[in-house]
């Protein structure tokens, strides 16, 4: 009763555990490599309808308007929406496939409890364990996907020069990067641009590191920083 009375929050459910298993399946090729290459596939247009379902949640009605088009950019769920589509076509990356592992297993793990509610209080403890533990780790969680976003840009570069990726794909990458920068409810994303910085100006300001590497590292700092969108 409790899942028929949310069928969209149970699409989402079972879309997300889909995506788990399909990921897990990538990162650990069980059944062989070309098998692993069709579940990355899998996995980031589970990932993209799980996407669509939750900005068809948020959103008001659909309109063909810039208002809407902004308020939409304004929500996770599209940026998501926009990684599936980036990566889906892509080579497969392995850093690409955590951030939607990750995702997908903290809002089931969330959702699994308010099954496990309906059906009883004290039904599954084992599980219920399990969930709590991944409740627990959720920042280092958060903060784990955010550092596979930013590392992702570089790394699209990386495959472009490599013949492995798409002239487009860094320039799109670029504006998901910034729109995660920008969001409203995840600051992991900025948070660790600015720890990055802090670690690296740590780093380059000692004495033993060469002046070179200190005017390299100085420069990409303010590189980036100009790239970086204005956050209200």
């Amino acid at each position: 009763q409790f899942l028929m009375a949310n069928k969209l929050d149970t699409a989402m459910w079972i879309s997300r555990l889909f995506t788990v298993y399909c990921s897990a399946l990538f990162v650990l090729p069980l059944l062989g490599l070309h098998e692993a290459a069709s579940f990355y596939q899998r996995a980031l247009l589970a990932n993209a309808l799980t996407s669509a379902l939750r900005l068809h949640q948020r959103l008001p009605r659909f309109q063909l308007s810039r208002a809407f088009l902004a308020q939409a950019l304004l929500e996770d769920s599209c940026h998501y929406l926009l990684y599936s589509l980036i990566f889906v076509n892509s080579y497969p990356v392995t850093m690409s496939i955590f951030p939607v592992l990750l995702f997908s297993l903290l809002h089931a793990a969330t959702y699994t409890k308010k099954v496990l509610d309906a059906r009883s209080s004290n039904s599954l403890p084992f599980l219920r364990n399990l969930l709590e533990k991944l409740n627990a780790n959720q920042q280092n969680i958060l903060k784990f996907i955010a550092c596979n976003e930013i590392f992702l840009m570089p790394a699209t570069v990386f495959m472009l020069f490599s013949g492995q990726g798409s002239l487009l794909q860094p320039f799109i990458y670029y504006r998901f990067l910034t729109l995660r920068y920008s969001s409203r409810r995840n600051p992991y994303c900025r948070t660790l641009f600015t720890e990055l910085r802090i670690v690296v100006e740590h780093l380059i300001t000692k004495p033993s590191c060469p002046v070179f590497i200190r005017r390299l590292c100085l420069s990409g700092i303010s590189f980036i920083s100009r790239l970086a969108p204005t956050v209200a």
